[in-house]
């Protein structure tokens, strides 16, 4: 797809840097993302609005004219804000999920990609796929989980019945990791919460303290590969449709801990499990038969690659732009 006018609603969030990271290699169309009062490290070549996008009339100046529309603007927290909170970014999330839907499809906007998360399906030790939705939620995804679920059932009444063009692809993610991602103590996720500690750990000399047992199984997605995958499989659907994006490999966390321990070094008297702390779903398995037939899947890096990327970033990032 050439020539289009492709916005990233979010553009300085995890997913949404990473996307316009990967679009802005193609100088044949044009780039625009927004963003909410954080201005820093914005990307060259892109357009940047600074908008509120619970407010309707911005969302509608933003997306008029446009090709195409990620939707990945979201306020997000790590397990102890959800666990302190459920409905902390509840209301925000929809009101900002409905305004850019019934934006887009207002002005007919030719796709929209919207976001979702893999907590819209219910607790199961088995592979979950697109039609295992039986709105039974994991007790802790309940609030983010229908946040998702209204957010979804909203994409298809507004792409069916307004008198539009638009098509929507609804995108419900692995565990995503990588480069951009959160590394702040009440934001983080399992990843960069556990990089962040390690790292830690080498430079203070200061015990890790791992939350729960270590034995959850999650599908965890390099976001490289993840955006790659993204944007070939935006530009290629043609109807509404909703689809995984992951690895469709689930690993244990205790994998992931011992990758980190021989990549910063650290030994197994530095960590000690606090099962009392929160936790969030034990087992999640994700199956991506439905991507592999309809549009394929390429996997380009494998979980210790994936890993080792991120620290190196983690270093550069943050740890050397602390300590400067």
């Amino acid at each position: 797809m050439k020539n289009k006018k492709i916005l990233v609603l979010g553009g300085n969030g995890f997913i949404g840097k990473n996307i316009l990271i990967e679009l802005i290699k193609n100088k044949k169309n044009k780039i625009f993302a927004s963003l909410f009062k954080n201005k820093k490290g914005k990307l060259k070549n892109i357009k940047y609005y600074n908008v509120d996008l619970r407010n309707y009339k911005n969302c509608v100046k933003i997306t008029k004219g446009k090709n195409i529309v990620f939707i990945c603007a979201a306020t997000s927290s790590g397990a102890s804000d959800l666990e302190k909170n459920p409905l902390i970014h509840f209301k925000d999330n929809l009101l900002i999920n409905l305004n850019v839907l019934d934006a887009s499809t207002k002005n007919n906007v030719r796709k929209i990609i919207f976001i979702s998360s893999n907590t819209v399906y219910p607790p199961s030790k088995n592979t979950v796929g697109e039609k295992d939705i039986n709105y039974k939620l994991f007790s802790k995804y309940f609030v983010v989980g229908w946040m998702k679920l209204f957010s979804e059932i909203s994409s298809e009444i507004f792409s069916k019945y307004k008198n539009t063009q638009s098509k929507v692809l609804i995108v419900r993610p692995g565990n995503l990791y990588g480069p951009n991602d959160k590394f702040q103590d009440h934001k983080s996720k399992v990843i960069p919460s556990l990089i962040k500690k390690f790292s830690n750990h080498k430079l203070y000399n200061k015990d890790i303290e791992i939350w729960g047992n270590g034995k959850d199984i999650k599908d965890f997605m390099f976001i490289k590969d993840f955006v790659t995958n993204l944007i070939r499989i935006s530009f290629k659907f043609k109807e509404n449709d909703i689809i995984n994006l992951a690895s469709g490999k689930s690993v244990s966390l205790k994998k992931i801990i011992n990758i980190l321990k021989k990549k910063l070094k650290v030994n197994n008297n530095s960590i000690r499990f606090n099962k009392s702390r929160p936790t969030m779903i034990p087992v999640r398995k994700i199956s991506m038969h439905k991507v592999k037939r309809n549009y394929g899947l390429k996997i380009n890096y494998k979980l210790e690659d994936g890993l080792v990327h991120t620290i190196k970033w983690y270093k550069k990032n943050v740890i050397k732009q602390n300590t400067i």
